[in-house]
């Protein structure tokens, strides 16, 4: 496989991911937004959800001020912003169609759909409920292109390299918003526990759709903690940082398989996996969760690096 296609296969599994995280930012931000003004109010939630994407800078660049419009705006819509839902599925768009002939009719049509869909709202948000509307469109094609990416495609080199991309990506956005819960949005004077900390972090459960696993695994209330192991060294979870990077090392060993060789990204991808599979949430707590995480995507990003430098070069 030439690494051209490799690297539009890797970035078309990435952007649909990226986008999907996205749509629950926004999702979970706006639940958040909703507080009363003394637990931060819209004007904080938004200006967490900016940072967690990285594009607070641009924004600033862009927009006078920090409103709930503009920032919904900027993050769902806004051609110019690199990580909106828009273009996000541009780019996957473009990159799916740079491989058409790697990729079934199915999962083809389900990301042409996704951005055909995206289109009819234009650049400009109209209101809240066209947000919702665009949200949970945005959801569904994700889950329909993850579908028909599951069900149709060959195990060959072409669904590593999305599953690839795709679980790198996953493992990133995990951890963003898990340090916009922790680090961003609780107030110094919250304690841990309380009613903020309380709503904040269910809100987070919903946002990776993981309530209903939370109270399947520990059957208790909500505890930052025990929500901290679920999203973290969880490896049932499918969204947690230990199950993405236990994805990387099965995606990048089938890749080793069909190409006959390994190289430095399986052996980071191995360290990353075996440092999460002996972690332990004391230890994490102990030393400070946002230190942890922040160390956990400088280790990611090196790795998305590796794969590059290893496959699509």
């Amino acid at each position: 496989m030439l690494s051209r296609t490799a690297g539009d296969l890797f970035w078309a599994g990435r952007y649909v991911e990226r986008a999907d995280f996205i749509s629950r930012l926004i999702d979970a931000t706006a639940r958040l937004a909703a507080l009363p003004s003394s637990y931060g109010g819209a004007v904080g939630a938004w200006s967490s959800a900016l940072a967690a994407v990285g594009v607070e800078p641009l924004y600033k660049a862009r927009y006078p001020a920090l409103t709930e419009h503009d920032a919904t705006e900027f993050l769902a819509l806004d051609p110019v912003n690199p990580s909106s839902m828009r273009v996000c599925i541009e780019h996957a768009r473009h990159n799916a169609r740079a491989v058409r002939t790697a990729l079934t009719a199915e999962v083809w049509e389900a990301i042409n759909a996704a951005w055909l869909e995206v289109q009819r709202f234009g650049t400009r948000l109209e209101s809240r409920t066209a947000l919702g509307r665009l949200v949970e469109q945005v959801k569904s094609s994700a889950l329909a292109f993850d579908g028909a990416t599951h069900r149709t495609m060959l195990r060959d080199k072409s669904y590593w390299f999305l599953r690839l991309g795709a679980a790198l990506e996953r493992a990133d956005n995990t951890a963003r918003l898990l340090d916009v819960k922790y680090h961003l949005l609780l107030p110094r004077d919250e304690p841990v526990g309380g009613s903020l900390d309380y709503f904040q972090w269910t809100t987070i459960l919903r946002t990776v759709s993981a309530l209903t696993a939370y109270r399947h695994v520990y059957r208790d209330s909500v505890k930052p903690w025990l929500i901290a192991d679920l999203l973290i060294l969880n490896r049932s979870m499918p969204r947690s940082l230990a199950a993405c990077a236990s994805d990387l090392v099965r995606y990048l060993d089938n890749l080793a398989q069909q190409t006959g060789k390994r190289g430095p990204a399986h052996r980071q991808a191995v360290a990353l996996s075996s440092r999460l599979a002996r972690g332990d949430m004391n230890a994490i707590f102990a030393s400070g969760l946002h230190e942890f995480i922040a160390d956990f995507l400088a280790e990611n990003y090196r790795l998305g690096l590796a794969i590059q430098e290893q496959y699509l070069f």
